[in-house]
């Protein structure tokens, strides 16, 4: 996918998962969801300028996951 900045492409990224051109998906597989993997994820969001989000974690004992949305 196309990274933009201030309306130009500046590079290009692969996400895990595009739903129908409009949710991001991210996949982990830590033991513990971090600030940090946030952080990422809403960064994802603006880059390839997209509103939602989900950031999944499979490490954990119990599934995580996290809704991401863009202001």
């Amino acid at each position: 996918m196309p990274i933009w900045y201030k309306s130009q492409e500046i590079g290009t990224r692969r996400v895990d998962f595009l739903i129908e051109d409009r949710v991001m998906v991210e996949l982990k597989a830590l033991t513990h969801l971090e600030e940090v993997h946030l952080v990422q994820g809403l960064n994802y969001l603006t880059a390839y300028n997209l509103g939602i989000g989900l950031l999944i974690n499979f490490g954990a004992p119990k599934l995580e996951f996290k809704r991401l949305l863009r202001k």
